[in-house]
């Protein structure tokens, strides 16, 4: 699962499964772009990168809450003759409530943020995948384009929308080996996680542990996933090991989805 001379995009890469992806991927051998809104994150993330064989890392700074500023960033980095192997699309979810209660707003703001910025990344990056021969995006959803997750409700309908997206895109560039597929965290030991946390506690006075011990109690695992597992998933399907593996959703979940 060697990833040496890869050169590989990691969004959402100063905390979490990007960060972790990103390190992973850099142990393995690959040259990795980091993508965040936080530049000073952003230092203190690439410094954590392997780079004992000659591995050259970067950054760049891109909010994904402003989809025609990443274009302008994305394609810029393309035009410096870039070109990636490997593009991660990860971005933090909508936050949490139930369907009923959202404003149509938030479903606009969390598909331009998902499937819109994906979109953008992947237009920008997949000519530069057929010229190299290799290519493997992989987008970080959610097990709810299995089975939706209760008071997540814009969530489960973007990332529903994020995974035909992907399929679709598996259909069509496939053909130049380029594979597309999807990764779905379950419970995840992130800041997400614990923000989501945070407001059960405080809507069902109980702990955030507490909420925690619940979360992992719905995992035949009975615990929660660590970042580096879920990045373990991904840097397989990035590795040429995966080579036919396309369009499909892994749930990296401890057997938690009830669906196969």
């Amino acid at each position: 699962m060697e990833l040496s001379g890869k050169q590989a995009v990691v969004c959402g890469s100063t905390q979490g499964i990007g960060l972790a992806s990103a390190k992973l991927m850099a142990e393995r051998g690959a040259s990795v772009t980091l993508v965040a809104r936080n530049e000073e994150k952003l230092k203190l993330a690439i410094e954590s990168l392997d780079n004992s064989d000659g591995q050259t890392h970067g950054y760049l700074v891109a909010d994904f809450s402003k989809p025609e500023e990443l274009k302008e960033i994305i394609e810029n980095y393309i035009a410096q003759g870039k070109a990636p192997h490997i593009l991660i699309n990860n971005t933090g979810g909508p936050k949490g409530g139930p369907i009923k209660d959202a404003a149509p707003s938030e479903f606009l703001d969390a598909f331009n943020q998902h499937l819109i910025c994906n979109h953008i990344m992947v237009q920008a990056i997949y000519p530069k995948m057929i010229e190299n021969g290799y290519g493997r995006i992989i987008n970080v959803i959610s097990t709810s384009v299995k089975q939706p997750l209760a008071n997540l409700g814009v969530s489960n309908t973007i990332r529903g929308a994020v995974a035909n997206w992907s399929k679709t895109l598996a259909n069509e560039l496939g053909q130049h080996n380029i594979t597309v597929n999807n990764v779905l965290p379950g419970a995840t030991n992130t800041g997400r996680l614990k923000s989501i946390a945070e407001a059960k506690a405080g809507k069902t006075n109980q702990s955030v542990e507490d909420v925690f011990s619940g979360m992992a109690e719905q995992s035949p695992m009975q615990r929660i996933a660590e970042p580096e597992e879920v990045a373990e998933a991904i840097a397989f399907l990035a590795s040429e090991r995966a080579s036919y593996i396309n369009g499909i959703n892994v749930p990296v979940d401890g057997g938690r989805t009830k669906s196969l």
